[in-house]
């Protein structure tokens, strides 16, 4: 499930990509398609590192990858183990909702962005967030869950005021969000719940086929009811 469109970061061989709270490495992966990127895939779990590493090993065995000279990392967006201006594109998508401090996870990932380089940064679009939250505390109380909803402006001045140029945004996945408000609804932990259960092999479905249908729909319901936010920015020069 790709949420940043790669189409705006401009990669180009050679270039140094960042996957800041890479997951299981759904951008990582995508990252290395990109023809003589440099890619690293980081993380604070390190068993996300474990499945992303499987994953990435995987890909290279199919030989779908184009770029082989990737990485990956244990580290805190707190405080990034890299000198500044290291990288051309750096990705930072669905983190900052989680961090307390998201200030100085803010400013710790535009400071190791190069000059004329592309930050791209997705969260949780705010109404459909906001309705997760009032169907299920269990949603955002959870250990290491949502700590704060953005609203479209406030994120992008907060990261505009610290010097890049707010290039564009976009919504994404769309049919995701009926999903979670129904997760919610029945209890986000509960694995018994049937109607959960034939939603989650419909996602699974869509992004294994990628089927005609379904990527209409998401493309024309998201300016409505896309679930996450994808801004662009550029540091300065």
């Amino acid at each position: 499930m790709i949420t940043v469109d790669f189409k705006r970061l401009g990669i180009a061989p050679g270039n140094r990509v960042l996957d800041i709270g890479c997951g299981e490495g759904r951008h990582t992966i995508r990252a290395c398609r990109e023809s003589g990127a440099i890619c690293i895939g980081a993380d604070f779990k390190f068993d996300n590192l474990l499945t992303t590493k499987g994953k990435l090993e995987f890909h290279e065995g199919l030989n779908d990858l184009s770029c082989r000279n990737w990485g990956l990392s244990a580290m805190d967006i707190m405080a990034l183990p890299f000198e500044d201006n290291s990288f051309d594109v750096v990705i930072c998508s669905e983190v900052l909702e989680h961090i307390p401090d998201d200030e100085k996870a803010v400013s710790e990932l535009i400071r190791i962005v190069k000059p004329g380089k592309t930050l791209a940064v997705s969260v949780p679009r705010a109404w459909p967030e906001w309705i997760c939250w009032q169907l299920s505390d269990e949603y955002h109380n959870a250990n290491m869950g949502h700590v704060r909803i953005y609203g479209k402006q406030e994120i992008i001045e907060r990261i505009r005021g610290k010097g890049p140029k707010y290039l564009g945004c976009h919504y994404a996945h769309s049919i995701h969000s009926p999903y979670w408000w129904l997760k919610c609804l029945v209890g986000v932990t509960r694995t018994d719940s049937l109607a959960v259960n034939l939603y989650h092999r419909l996602l699974l479905w869509d992004l294994m086929k990628k089927p005609a249908l379904t990527s209409t729909i998401d493309h024309l319901l998201n300016p409505v009811l896309g679930k996450s936010l994808v801004l662009y920015f550029k540091k300065p020069i």
